[in-house]
C-alpha cells in the first residue's frame, strides 16, 4: 500500500507529536480521509523523512505521532540550476512540477523580452506562492526529502551574471549538442525560453555572461517540452539516470 507524504515546515522530532497547519490538516481530513493509527510520512525538507502515525484526527485539528527517522536520500549527485523564461498558464505550472521530478535544484522564473505574461499589483506574489506550492507539491509525490527553492521573479539581465558552472542556454539554432560538452564541476546552469524564445540581444548577452548556446536535436521544441528534455538530458549525461537503483540510501516508499 502506497503511504502518503506530506511536507511540513514543522521541526520534526522522533517521539513527539506535532499539529498540522490548516492546509495540511485539511488534506489528511478531508482528502485522504486518513484515520486514527493510519501510517504518514513526513519531511521537513531537512534531509531524510519521518514514519508517523495520525495521532488525532477532529473538525479543528490533525495530530501525528512521529515515530522513526530514515535517512533516506534520492538526490542527484548533479546540482542543476534553472532559469526558467515565463510562459503562460498551464505550461509553466507543468515545467514547474516535471522540473522538481527530475531533481532540479533551484528555479528562478525569469522575466524576459518575449514573455507574454504581465504580473499586476498582487499578481506577482500569488503566482509565486502557487508555483511554490508546486514545487511541494511535486517533491511529495517524487519521494524528495528536500524541497527545491524558487525564488523570486527576476529579469534575465540581473539573473544571467549571477550563474556558474557549465551554463548553457537552450537555441534551436545553435551548432553545439549537450554531448559535446561535460561540467568542471558537478554543477549546471540551464537557461530556457519563453514561448517566443529569445531575442537576438539575449543571445548575445547571455553568451557574453559565458553561456554555451546548444541545440536539443534537429527538431524546434515547445517551451516547456525543451526545458525538460534537457534537464533529463543532463541527469542522462552526468546525473543520476544511469545510476544502479542500490547507489543511494534508503528504499522507495
Amino acid at each position: 500500500m502506497r503511504i502518503s507524504r506530506l511536507y511540513t515546515p514543522t521541526p520534526l522530532v522522533t517521539g513527539k507529536h506535532i499539529e498540522l497547519d490548516d492546509d495540511n490538516g485539511h488534506y489528511v481530513r478531508t482528502v485522504l480521509r486518513l484515520k486514527t493509527d493510519d501510517p504518514i510520512i513526513l519531511f521537513n525538507g531537512q534531509g531524510g523523512e519521518y514514519s508517523c502515525l495520525v495521532a488525532e484526527v477532529s473538525r479543528k485539528t490533525v495530530s501525528i505521532a512521529v515515530e522513526q527517522w530514515s535517512d533516506r536520500n534520492v538526490e542527484s549527485p548533479l546540482q542543476v540550476t534553472l532559469g526558467l523564461g515565463i510562459s503562460r498558464g498551464d505550461r509553466m505550472d507543468l515545467t514547474v512540477q516535471k522540473s522538481v521530478e527530475l531533481g532540479v535544484n533551484l528555479i528562478t522564473p525569469l522575466l524576459t523580452e518575449r514573455c507574454v505574461v504581465q504580473f499586476k499589483g498582487e499578481k506577482k506574489p500569488q503566482r509565486l506562492l502557487h508555483w511554490q506550492k508546486i514545487v511541494q507539491h511535486a517533491a511529495e509525490q517524487s519521494g524528495r526529502t528536500t524541497l527545491p527553492p524558487l525564488l523570486e521573479v527576476e529579469t534575465l539581465q540581473n539573473w544571467i551574471s549571477k550563474q556558474q558552472g557549465l551554463k548553457v542556454f537552450l537555441d534551436p539554432y545553435a551548432e553545439t549538442t549537450l554531448m559535446e560538452l561535460k561540467p568542471e564541476t558537478m554543477k549546471v546552469t540551464l537557461l530556457t525560453g519563453p514561448e517566443g524564445g529569445f531575442s537576438n540581444t539575449e543571445r548575445d548577452l547571455a553568451k557574453a555572461s559565458g553561456f554555451i548556446p546548444v541545440r536539443l536535436g534537429a527538431r524546434i521544441l515547445r517551451t516547456e517540452t525543451a526545458s525538460l528534455a534537457a534537464l533529463a538530458a543532463v541527469q542522462m549525461l552526468w546525473g543520476d539516470f544511469g545510476a544502479h537503483p542500490h547507489s543511494q540510501t534508503g528504499s522507495r516508499r
